[in-house]
């Protein structure tokens, strides 16, 4: 009896464990609203085009929360999209040596290609691929985003797989991981900390250009996409200044939605891969996050995906690692030389051909002194991102180190810094035009703060990473030693953050030019306003559908931010990597 006892007892207790518990109850709900807006999305992105030309954004608040819902859900799909090619082509860049040295300068010259250059040529390409339905300007709304969103990401994993510390890479030599198995267990969770910090600076960078993604001119044909941009766009045209209003009340209802729902589950997820032998004190927390710890009947439904993804990552793929210890064979030296020449060489002629079609195309619509009065522009530009960045620099390190630090003040800090991230310049536009022409400013000074109001805090989020990434141990060994001040500035936290810091600068410098673009030639109204710079020419070429003007415009900004970007902070990156790594 007592032996038939303990196996019904047994049974109730695998059977209770299958049934729901409260908590259960508690996050079904918020599971199907999640799934049911989605779909409500998908439905709206598959009706006909014909749609779109029958529906007028109304600026009456009401419609709001659709808009909302329809700019979020393009902006997760961008992040996914990001995320996909953040580990394709950082992972490309950072392993192969050949595929590094086309890589890296092609995401300097992406990064720095506008947002309206990437519209203004790629929309047609879209449209034509669903002619008949709105998905067509959808995935040309959210191709734009992601131009916003995955150079950062892919810069901060480039960044964190060079940087891997030694000892840990001979850990995983110890154990004969395999390529596969050293990415997804060591380099990857190495990375992860940096890379979900430029995930909120991405999804906050693109509420930047969402204006820009939801209103799209093809020729004389303009497509307005509902959204929270394009209810922007329509408010700035009316000058409603209570609709402006209503845009930023909807905004931070959105960032603070996905700061609770996405990144702080994240955050306090990524904390466990923090490199450090201590534990830091006070770690990230997520009330979504202990939430679905804390069901019975959900975690049981994650089991699956869970156990494929841990297999997955062990799965013995040694195809990466054959070919890594090939290449380091003495007998390979020669044809690996070959190799490079070869390649180097094919690079070269590519880039001359890529080079001779542009001019060829461009010099049917400039001169000589058109192209003068743009190098000249350039400059300009040049000038006023150099001291905004440096101004930033002097401003965000120590902030951001002061966050990053703690972890309690950062979780409070987060959705402040999300929303500033994500605060668009356009919404400043009335403020500044209205200030400028009351008191007769000079634009060149007064537009100037406007650049750098969504790029500053690239170098925020990434000094907060490195700082949040930064061994705990290594602090206390510090504190131990008596480290303090400017000492403990110079040799212990300015060494550990530099490679972040440096991610940042560069993507903040990128961000900084992009920027100029709405931010040298503004507009309210019938009011409008333009500073002498590089962005203004690129924003008023755009508007008149000059093309080789345009692309005069875009390749002297790439050739700019190329050139600041290899002998600046290409040489300050490589120093980081070779001489800063916490090893």
């Amino acid at each position: 009896m007592e032996f038939g006892f303990t196996l019904n007892r047994t049974a109730n207790a695998s059977a209770w464990r299958l049934l729901p518990n409260g908590w259960d109850f508690v996050a079904f709900p918020l599971i199907i609203c999640l799934i049911a807006m989605a779909a409500v999305g998908f439905h709206q992105t598959m009706a006909p085009m014909s749609t779109l030309h029958e529906q007028v954004i109304s600026l009456d608040p009401v419609h709001l929360p659709e808009y909302a819902l329809r700019t979020t859900l393009r902006m997760l799909a961008a992040m996914v999209a990001s995320l996909l090619f953040t580990l394709v082509y950082g992972t490309l860049a950072a392993k192969s040596k050949r595929a590094g040295k086309v890589l890296v300068p092609i995401l300097d010259i992406l990064q720095s290609v506008p947002v309206l250059g990437y519209i203004s040529f790629t929309v047609t390409f879209f449209l034509a691929l669903f002619p008949s339905r709105v998905l067509g300007a959808e995935l040309a709304a959210i191709f734009a985003i992601w131009t916003s969103q995955a150079w950062n990401m892919t810069f901060s994993f480039y960044q964190s797989l060079r940087t891997v510390p030694r000892d840990l890479d001979e850990v995983a030599r110890g154990f004969h991981l395999t390529g596969w198995q050293r990415f997804w267990k060591l380099e990857v969770p190495f990375a992860m900390p940096g890379l979900i910090w430029n995930m909120m600076m991405s999804m906050s960078g693109g509420w930047f250009f969402v204006v820009a993604s939801e209103s799209i001119t093809v020729g004389d044909q303009s497509i307005t996409l509902p959204g929270i941009g394009a209810y922007l766009a329509q408010a700035i045209a009316d000058k409603n200044m209570h609709a402006v209003g209503w845009v930023i009340l909807a905004m931070v209802i959105v960032i603070l939605a996905y700061d609770q729902l996405l990144f702080r589950p994240l955050v306090a997820w990524a904390d466990k891969f923090r490199m450090e032998n201590t534990s830091s004190g006070d770690a990230p927390e997520s009330w979504l996050l202990d939430l679905i710890r804390r069901t019975r009947l959900i975690r049981l439904l994650l089991v699956p995906a869970r156990l494929l993804v841990s297999r997955a990552a062990r799965a013995p793929l040694r195809l990466p690692a054959r070919m890594a210890q090939s290449a380091r064979r003495p007998d390979r030296k020669g044809a690996s030389r070959a190799g490079d020449l070869a390649w180097g060489a094919f690079v070269l002629l590519l880039t001359f051909y890529v080079v001779y079609r542009v001019v060829a195309y461009v010099s049917t619509g400039v001169t000589w002194g058109d192209v003068g009065h743009v190098f000249l522009m350039g400059f300009i530009t040049l000038a006023r991102v150099a001291l905004l960045i440096a101004i930033s620099s002097v401003i965000w390190v120590p902030l951001g180190v002061l966050i990053g630090l703690r972890p309690a003040l950062a979780e409070k800090i987060q959705p402040l810094a999300q929303f500033l991230a994500a605060f668009p310049a356009n919404l400043m536009f009335p403020v500044f035009v209205i200030v400028i022409v009351r008191f007769h400013l000079n634009p060149d000074i007064w537009l100037s703060p406007l650049i750098v109001l969504g790029t500053q805090w690239y170098i925020l989020f990434n000094v907060i990473a490195g700082a949040t990434s930064y061994p705990n141990d290594y602090r206390e060994v510090a504190a131990n030693f008596h480290i303090r001040g400017w000492q403990w500035w110079r040799k212990a936290m300015l060494p550990g953050i530099f490679p972040y810091y440096v991610t940042g600068a560069i993507t903040a410098s990128g961000g900084a030019w992009n920027a100029s673009i709405v931010s040298e030639y503004v507009q309210w109204g019938d009011t409008k306003l333009a500073a002498h710079g590089l962005g203004a020419y690129i924003a008023q070429t755009t508007a008149a559908g000059d093309f080789p003007k345009i692309i005069l415009g875009i390749a002297v900004m790439s050739l700019f931010v190329t050139l600041f970007n290899r002998l600046l902070w290409r040489p300050l990156y490589a120093y980081a990597e070779s001489r800063l790594r916490l090893d």
